[in-house]
C-alpha cells in the first residue's frame, strides 16, 4: 500500500446570531492559496485526536475542548490531487472570541466565514462541512451541547438563539428553557444585564459543566420541539 492518512477538523463557531465556519488558506502546493479545512497528515506515533488539536493549533492557533470524530472520507481515491490520502474528520464547537486567530506552518491565513457564505474549499472539504451540519443538528436535538459556543455567563436568550441558528428553526421556547433548567445543567446567576434597545434586566446563566458531565454518564432524554 502507497496510502496516506490525514485528519481535518470541521471547526464550529457562533456570535451573534451567526453560525461560522473555520477556514485556513493554504501556503503551498497545487491548492496555495485556496480555502481548505484546517487539517494535515499524522505523525507516524501520533493519535488520531492529537494529530487534530496539534493541526489547529499549528495552522490557526486555536484549542478545543468539544472534539468528536466524524467521518473517514477516503471512497473517492482521486480526492487528493498528489496521492491516494484517507481523511479522518472531526467537527469542534468553539467561541471565537476566545481566540486571536494566528495562521502558522502551511497555512497562510485563518478566518472565520458564516456557514452560508462558505466559499469552494479545497479537496471535498464543503462535503465534510455539510456531514458537520448535518451531524450537529441532528446531536442538539437530543442531546444539549454547544455550550462552548457561548460566552462564560450568557443570556437564556442566547442559549435559545443558538439552538434556532444551527437549526436553522424557531424552537418552543418554553418548552426549551423548560427541559432545561430541569436538567440543572444551567444556573442562573445574581448578575443582570439590559436587553436590546429598551433595556429591560435580564439575568445572566452559566453552565455546570459538572451536572451535565454526570447526566450524560447516567443518560438521560432531551428532544426539541419547534414552534
Amino acid at each position: 500500500q502507497n496510502i496516506k492518512i490525514a485528519v481535518d477538523a470541521i471547526v464550529f463557531g457562533y456570535e451573534k446570531g451567526v453560525l461560522y465556519v473555520l477556514a485556513v488558506q493554504q501556503r503551498f502546493g497545487k491548492l496555495a492559496n485556496n480555502w481548505v479545512l484546517p487539517g494535515g497528515f499524522i505523525k507516524d506515533n501520533e493519535p488520531l485526536k492529537v494529530a487534530v488539536e496539534r493541526e489547529l493549533q499549528e495552522e490557526a492557533g486555536i484549542t478545543v475542548n468539544y472534539l468528536e470524530q466524524l467521518e473517514t472520507f477516503g471512497d473517492d481515491i482521486d480526492r487528493d490531487l498528489r496521492f491516494r490520502v484517507i481523511s479522518v474528520a472531526y467537527f469542534a464547537l468553539v467561541n471565537p472570541n476566545n481566540f486571536v486567530l494566528k495562521a502558522d506552518t502551511d497555512a497562510k491565513d485563518a478566518k472565520w466565514f458564516p456557514i452560508n457564505e462558505l466559499p469552494q474549499l479545497g479537496f471535498d472539504h464543503n462535503d465534510m462541512v455539510k456531514l458537520a451540519h448535518t451531524r450537529l443538528k441532528n446531536k442538539l436535538s437530543y442531546q444539549p451541547i454547544g455550550f462552548d459556543l457561548l460566552d462564560a455567563e450568557f443570556l437564556f436568550s442566547d442559549l435559545e438563539n443558538l439552538y434556532c441558528s444551527i437549526l436553522s428553526r424557531d424552537i418552543d421556547r418554553r418548552n426549551f428553557r423548560k427541559k432545561i433548567l430541569s436538567f440543572g445543567i444551567v444556573k442562573e446567576t445574581d448578575k443582570v444585564v439590559k436587553i436590546g434597545a429598551s433595556g429591560r434586566p435580564g439575568k445572566l446563566f452559566i453552565f455546570d459543566k459538572v451536572k451535565y458531565n454526570q447526566l450524560l454518564k447516567d443518560g438521560f432524554q432531551f428532544d426539541i420541539r419547534f414552534a
